[in-house]
């Protein structure tokens, strides 16, 4: 029996299931735990989504997002199974962690570096995005797609996708997107939702990271300090995108943003653009991701101390030509 047979087994023997996404969710992440969670409430199930992290209000537009729970509303629930979507590691599940050890766990992912904690892991590096394998996992299920589900959905493709340009964009993820447009998905809104809906005081920190940017043959890099965040009245999320900026100028290879929020505690993105793979690199950090795109975190850390050691290190491993 192959992975989706083994998951679809035992989504239609348990009653009581608790979906989990990882900390600083990203557009994929929400995306797939409130697509499976609305999935598995139309079969019936006691089902919960939840995301120990707070959630952009832009994301709360889309169906399901609304109903995703916080760490403290489930503290009475008792799941009969836990799914894991699109985190790597245990600890990405923040508070969550210790529960996954006491209860069954399937775990879901695309990423390379993940470590395989689940009692059933099905992890295809293959897919685009997680929420394209929930969308494969829930045809299997029969769903029914209507636009809303149907644009939820789709909202974790484009973005993982970065909007259908990276080179994880191929004809099975163009082909489930189609689908899900013809179900009444409305790739328009989600556009305009995620990429046009920025705060003035957004485009003030996004000068404030240029003013910072440092170009080295093909790195640049640049960092954003607890303090410029509070100066520009913005927290962390107001800076999801300025990475991928710095990827587009042209000879970069590799981009990487330093962000502080809170204070001493760094976050590190790394993007490339042909060839390097910057999981390589985080993975070696404590982080991981995908090849094109991957980050890693510090806590109790100075800004400076960590963009010295990753900058160095990423140098290192540009010099030798590493893929």
């Amino acid at each position: 029996m192959n992975e989706i047979a083994k998951i679809v087994s035992q989504i239609i023997d348990l009653q009581d299931i608790l979906i989990v996404g990882h900390i600083m969710p990203d557009g994929d992440d929400i995306s797939s735990v409130a697509s499976l969670t609305l999935s598995l409430k139309q079969l019936g199930k006691n089902c919960f989504g939840s995301i120990d992290y707070k959630i952009p209000d832009y994301y709360k537009v889309f169906a399901g997002v609304n109903e995703i729970r916080s760490y403290e509303e489930l503290t009475d629930f008792t799941p009969q199974l836990i799914i894991v979507l699109d985190s790597s590691s245990p600890d990405r599940v923040g508070r969550f962690e210790p529960m996954l050890s006491n209860h069954r766990t399937i775990v879901i992912d695309h990423h390379a570096t993940n470590t395989l904690f689940g009692d059933i892991n099905w992890v295809d590096t293959s897919y685009a995005a997680t929420a394209q394998m929930v969308y494969t996992l829930n045809k299997v299920l029969g769903i029914t797609y209507d636009s809303e589900l149907a644009t939820t959905n789709l909202m974790g493709m484009a973005t993982d996708s970065g909007f259908f340009r990276f080179s994880n964009t191929d004809e099975r993820l163009f082909k489930d997107a189609a689908e899900l447009v013809r179900f009444g998905a409305k790739p328009y809104f989600i556009a305009t939702t995620i990429l046009e809906n920025k705060r003035p005081e957004q485009m003030k920190l996004y000068c404030t990271m240029i003013n910072h940017m440092i170009l080295e043959d093909s790195l640049v890099y640049s960092w954003l300090s607890y303090e410029d965040y509070l100066e520009n009245n913005c927290v962390e999320d107001d800076s999801t995108g300025f990475v991928s900026e710095m990827r587009a100028l042209k000879d970069v290879e590799v981009a990487i943003l330093f962000t502080e929020f809170p204070k001493n505690e760094i976050h590190v993105s790394f993007r490339s653009k042909n060839w390097f793979d910057v999981s390589r690199v985080a993975s070696i950090l404590g982080g991981g991701g995908h090849s094109r795109a991957a980050g890693c975190s510090f806590k109790d850390a100075e800004l400076e101390d960590v963009m010295k050691e990753v900058v160095s290190l990423t140098k290192d491993f540009l010099q030798g030509g590493v893929k």
